[in-house]
């Protein structure tokens, strides 16, 4: 099941870089960015609400007891980089059902999110069991992390199968070097984005039908054939 996932931080980096993780795991993410944007999406019902308490416009805590107020039984995970131990109570006794204080890793967001998914609805909450997508003449399989070219597996290493996920679940998006670099190497490595160029290139040389346009002077993304 693909479930649908409310997600409201205002750093548009850091919004970008948390929606392309979740969006990895087959789920529906609508970002927002104020937290009167996200008080308009209240009737949309999400599956889950993530949201940040340092909101530009209103207190995390108030659209928290909003969403609450709409909904008691949605779960939500509050995110802030403000005193953990206030914030994480605060936000307890309000009605948030997990509490994940900044700097976090993306990936240690997923795994929450899949914890409370399950919590919540009983069931698996990642679609990538079975996922399959076909990109012809390439069939991918997402869980198995493998590629087929008309039933001929195509050799990937790790990174360039994250890479090409990437460009699958964002087609016609633009990526610059840098989200690339720290969706597919993390944001704790450091060194020259040019290793971004390189893996494109060996990405393309394995999968030569894949539409991979060069932005120059920014970065990539896929086009349709």
């Amino acid at each position: 099941m693909s479930y649908r996932i409310n997600l409201v931080e205002d750093e548009k980096h850091l919004n970008d870089v948390l929606s392309t993780y979740l969006k990895q795991e087959g789920w529906q993410v609508t970002s927002f960015y104020t937290g009167k944007e996200a008080q308009q999406a209240l009737q949309s019902s999400p599956d889950l609400w993530i949201l940040d308490i340092m909101l530009p416009d209103i207190d995390g805590y108030q659209l928290l007891q909003e969403c609450k107020e709409f909904n008691p039984d949605v779960p939500i995970i509050f995110i802030s980089a403000r005193d953990a131990d206030l914030d994480r109570i605060i936000g307890l006794e309000l009605g948030s059902d997990d509490y994940l204080p900044k700097p976090f890793l993306p990936r240690e967001l997923v795994i929450r999110t899949k914890k409370l998914l399950d919590r919540t609805y009983g069931r698996s909450s990642s679609q990538t069991t079975e996922q399959i997508v076909e990109l012809p003449p390439y069939t991918i399989e997402v869980s198995k992390r493998v590629v087929y070219k008309e039933g001929s597996p195509v050799n990937l290493t790790s990174k360039e199968f994250d890479l090409l996920l990437l460009f699958v679940q964002n087609p016609k998006h633009a990526f610059s070097r840098e989200h690339i670099l720290q969706h597919v190497w993390g944001q704790d490595y450091f060194g020259s984005d040019r290793v971004v160029d390189d893996l494109v290139r060996r990405l393309r040389k394995k999968m030569e039908e894949l539409r991979l346009e060069t932005i120059y002077g920014y970065g990539y993304r896929m086009v349709e054939a």
